[in-house]
């Protein structure tokens, strides 16, 4: 089962969250029969924007963001709500790279260092809240810490690991994550600082140690409440309709003419939905 950890840390100074993300990336490598590296990229994304999602007041909150690079997997686009249903998608899954000089797996290199995160959070208002920032090095922790310094101006450090084994699956995926509140002293962002540096290998440590482990281990015995992620989504062949009757009638009939039927893909969970004739015909009764 997938976890969120949130807490309060030195004083209650800072926030603190940790995650374990391992069965929602192995899910997302179920649908999407991802490659390790786009594994160890998608599965990244997801887990910040799980933390991020956990940050959403109500149910029904919802949360976007897409990861645009110039690297060879493509746009990465993941989407959530205040349930913490997480699905993600990117553009070319099947992408295989060469591992970097150290071994690890160059997820810079399949996101790109060249282009921008857009975060989009719809929470009921008016207009949704758009943010926006340039990649920094593509291996999406860095990229997400500048987002929320030049963005949403909160200091934040972020520590992501996605850990694939020799038979393609993740052993070990998830994330620690700290922000600063308003009014924090030197001393404890220097000491979150240093915890954080100890963290360069945090899919190891959720793999090893799970959530609760971890936090253990680099925060002693803090209290904190537990969330329970999921990779989950939300379309249904109702929601489906309702898209395809915003197209028009001439529109569909025309597909249907040419095509036979009025086939639609989920880019989540590569659900195919089919129309025939007589299925158009109900739509527009």
């Amino acid at each position: 089962m997938d976890k969120l950890l949130k807490g309060l840390i030195f004083d209650d100074q800072l926030t603190l969250s940790v995650l374990d993300t391992t069965e929602m990336v192995n899910r997302a490598i179920e649908l999407h029969g991802l490659t390790p590296v786009c594994a160890a990229a998608l599965g990244r994304a997801l887990t910040v924007c799980t933390f991020m999602s956990g940050g959403l007041k109500n149910e029904k909150d919802k949360l976007s963001v897409t990861i645009k690079g110039d690297g060879a997997g493509g746009k990465i686009t993941v989407c959530g709500n205040g349930n913490l249903q997480m699905r993600g998608y990117m553009d070319n899954p099947h992408v295989d790279l060469p591992l970097k000089p150290n071994g690890k797996l160059d997820v810079g290199g399949c996101v790109g260092k060249n282009g921008r995160i857009t975060v989009i959070r719809s929470m009921g208002l008016k207009e949704p809240y758009s943010g926006s920032c340039k990649l920094v090095s593509g291996e999406i922790a860095e990229d997400f810490t500048a987002y929320y310094a030049f963005s949403e101006q909160q200091p934040t450090a972020i520590a992501l690991g996605v850990k694939i084994g020799t038979d393609g699956k993740c052993v070990g995926a998830g994330g620690v994550i700290v922000q600063a509140l308003p009014g924090a002293s030197d001393l404890a962002l220097f000491a979150a600082e240093d915890i954080m540096n100890q963290l360069s290998a945090v899919s190891t440590d959720i793999e090893q140690l799970g959530a609760e482990g971890v936090l253990d281990k680099y925060f002693g015995d803090i209290k904190y409440t537990e969330y329970h992620p999921e990779y989950k989504c939300l379309c249904s062949r109702e929601y489906i309709e309702s898209v395809l009757i915003s197209l028009g009638k001439s529109e569909l009939y025309d597909i249907i003419e040419k095509e036979g039927e009025v086939s639609v893909t989920c880019e989540f969970c590569n659900t195919k939905y089919s129309f025939n004739k007589e299925d158009v015909d109900k739509l527009f009764k």
